[in-house]
């Protein structure tokens, strides 16, 4: 008896010491940091510029708007929602393409954990799926939105997203046959560029582990809370913010709590010829940021940021200069973002430090979660 008690003992003892290495492994993989310095300045434009499009009870992920105005999003994957891709019709959050979709996974339609969606310049609604973080299947679904029917559909092999991996947002080219994605990766923690050839229906993983992609150590402070789990593992995705200019010929992408933002020719992406070492070689910083989650761009090159820290706007010209378009206490993290028609720029406020591991009846608390928009000056392209 006395053996088989000091045996347990040895297991339990055992046991323990595996769960204290894994989490000093967790803190010092994922956990410590300082701070992010204050980069926002004053506004530009009034708070009044900011319009209300709609009020939903769960965040919004991201947003994209075709040139005839209709306003597609997915609510934010975090948040546990049952409708994961809607349409916003007459207010209203209508499942798109159906209901099925949300819900069936027996069929060849349906919606894991979408949150990216751009639209292009033949009018597709692309939908980008991390699948779970790699543990489903990370996968892109395109749309006819003048039939509203599915016409591409891929998924993604373990060795271009697998498990640990979380594409997160992308960009289209603009004659529709490449596709820039953004692996964030915040478990796998290595960071990558996956370029997805439309036409050959091939994806192939740039960058991985490249500086350029990877997560700076700081931690994210957000309306009072530091984004910080179990004070272990500070949420710190890699690249995330990804944007194209207009052209198609530079992609501009940093991660979250980069204090840089990059940029690497899209020919240099598409060059199969090149080596790792080769392609690495042509990224370049572009200029200081802020922090980021959304990214996009007008048509005189300006890059847009979202900024969760302080509630703003900022926009990067051609002249590398950071200026801050526009801050507003109802802008609760504000996340993804996209051009419409008329110089409307549309974002969501997906308010994630009241949602990330946050039970049901707080992230209900704090709704209703908004879709704005504001003229910012310039003009983009929409859906973009």
């Amino acid at each position: 008896m006395r053996r088989a008690a000091h045996i347990l003992g040895g297991i339990l003892l055992s046991l323990v010491g595996l769960a204290v290495l894994a989490v000093v492994g967790l803190r010092l993989r994922h956990g410590g940091g300082e701070y992010f310095a204050d980069r926002s300045g004053k506004p530009s434009l009034p708070e009044s510029a900011l319009e209300v499009v709609a009020n939903l009870p769960l965040p919004p992920g991201n947003v994209a708007v075709s040139s005839k105005g209709r306003v597609f999003f997915t609510f934010h994957p975090e948040a546990g929602p049952k409708v994961k891709v809607a349409e916003l019709i007459d207010g209203r959050a209508v499942p798109y393409p159906n209901a099925r979709a949300q819900r069936n996974r027996d069929t060849g339609l349906y919606f894991d954990t979408p949150l990216s969606l751009r639209i292009d310049a033949d009018d597709r609604l692309w939908v980008l799926d991390y699948g779970r973080h790699g543990l489903g299947k990370p996968r892109l679904l395109g749309f006819d939105l003048a039939t509203n029917r599915l016409v591409h559909d891929f998924v993604f092999p373990p060795e271009v997203a697998g498990i640990g991996s979380m594409l997160n947002d992308f960009q289209i080219s603009p004659d529709g046959k490449r596709i820039y994605i953004a692996d964030a990766s915040i478990f796998r923690n290595s960071g990558a560029i996956v370029v997805y050839d439309v036409e050959k229906k091939r994806a192939r993983r740039l960058l991985d582990g490249h500086p350029s992609v990877q997560s700076s150590p700081y931690v994210a402070r957000v309306r009072g809370r530091d984004m910080v789990v179990l004070g272990v593992f500070a949420i710190r995705p890699n690249v995330d913010s990804i944007a194209l200019d207009k052209r198609g010929d530079w992609l501009y992408f940093a991660a979250v709590t980069a204090d840089r933002l990059y940029r690497v020719p899209t020919s240099d992406l598409d060059d199969e010829a090149l080596s790792a070492d080769e392609l690495a070689a042509r990224v370049e910083v572009f200029a200081d940021k802020t922090m980021s989650d959304g990214l996009t761009m007008d048509l005189r090159d300006g890059v847009y940021l979202s900024d969760m820290e302080h509630d703003a706007i900022h926009r990067i010209g051609p002249d590398r200069k950071l200026e801050t378009l526009l801050r507003s206490d109802r802008l609760r993290w504000p996340d993804g973002m996209g051009f419409g028609p008329d110089g409307w720029l549309y974002l969501t406020a997906s308010s994630l430090q009241d949602v990330i591991f946050m039970p049901r009846a707080h992230i209900a608390a704090n709704s209703p979660y908004q879709i704005f928009r504001f003229r910012p000056g310039p003009e983009g392209i929409p859906g973009q």
